[in-house]
C-alpha cells in the first residue's frame, strides 16, 4: 500500500492496457512513478491485472481503473493487492459516497472481508486489514458536465484521495466530442482544477502533449498521465520507420 505523502509532488504515469506481462515490466523498468491499469477501455481480465501488479509491485504505484462504480468490481480489484483504484464517471456526491463505502472496511464502509492476494493469502491478513482504510488510494474521475455541476458537493465527501479529470469524456458530455481545446471544455476543466486547489485536494489529468503536461505541473497537478502503452509503441515504431524511409 502507498505512502500518500508522495501526492504532494508531481507523479508521472503511463496507462497499461495490454495484457502481455512484458509491457507491465517495461513500464516499471522505465521508471514511471505510477501506472494506470485500465479495465474500463481495454480487454484486460482481472487475472491479467493481478499478474501485472505482481510484476510491478514495489517498483511503481499501481492504480486500477475499475470498469464501473460497482461494489463487486471494486472489492475484487482491491483484493488483487493494487495500491488503489480509480472509478470512472462519478457525477454526484451520492456516487462518490458509494465509491468510499465499497472501498473501506467497516465501520467506515462495507467492503467485505476475504482472503486474497492483497492479504498475502492470509499471511499478512491482520496487518493489511488494519492499514487498508487509511493507505489504499481512492481516486474518482470527473469527466462529465454533471460532475462539474455537482463538484462542490463531491469535494465534501470524505475518503476521496484525489480527483482525475477526463477531458475527452467531459467534452463528449458537452456535445463537443474530442474538442478538448474548445473554450467551454477548457473553462470546465479550469473550474474543477481551481476548486481542487482551494480544497487542498490532489488532482490529475491526462495528456499526451509534453508541453501541456509541463504547464499542468506548474499549475499544481500531481497525478499526470502521459500516454498509453499501445500508442507509445505505435509512435515509436512509426517514427523509427519514417526516419529510415
Amino acid at each position: 500500500m502507498a505512502d500518500k505523502e508522495r501526492f504532494n509532488k508531481p507523479m508521472i504515469g503511463a496507462l497499461l492496457s495490454i495484457s502481455a506481462p512484458q509491457v507491465a515490466e517495461i513500464i516499471a523498468l522505465a521508471g514511471f512513478d505510477w501506472v494506470f491499469i485500465d479495465m474500463e477501455h481495454s480487454a484486460m481480465s482481472l487475472e491479467s491485472v493481478q499478474n501485472a501488479i505482481q510484476i510491478m509491485e514495489g517498483k511503481v504505484l499501481t492504480i486500477v481503473r475499475v470498469p464501473a462504480n460497482d461494489e463487486v468490481w471494486i472489492k475484487r480489484i482491491l483484493d488483487t493487492g493494487c495500491d488503489g483504484i480509480l472509478v470512472p464517471m462519478v457525477n454526484s456526491a451520492d456516487e462518490a459516497k458509494r465509491v468510499v463505502q465499497a472501498s473501506k472496511y467497516p465501520p467506515e464502509g462495507r467492503r467485505s472481508v476475504g482472503l486474497a492476494r492483497a492479504h498475502k493469502y492470509g499471511a499478512t491478513f491482520s496487518e493489511y486489514v488494519a492499514k487498508a482504510n487509511s493507505e489504499l488510494i481512492v481516486i474518482i474521475q470527473c469527466e462529465h458536465k454533471e460532475a462539474v455541476r455537482n463538484f462542490d458537493e463531491i469535494l465534501k465527501v470524505d475518503g476521496i484521495d484525489s480527483v482525475f479529470i477526463g477531458p475527452y469524456d467531459l467534452s463528449a458530455s458537452m456535445g463537443l466530442t474530442g474538442q478538448i481545446t474548445h473554450p467551454d471544455v477548457i473553462a470546465s476543466i479550469r473550474l474543477v482544477k481551481e476548486k481542487c486547489r482551494m480544497a487542498g485536494r490532489p488532482y490529475g489529468i491526462f495528456s499526451m502533449n509534453k508541453e501541456t503536461l509541463k504547464n499542468e505541473i506548474k499549475e499544481g497537478c500531481t497525478f499526470l498521465l502521459s500516454g498509453v502503452d499501445a500508442n507509445f509503441l505505435l509512435n515509436a515504431f512509426t517514427g523509427h520507420l519514417k526516419e529510415l524511409k
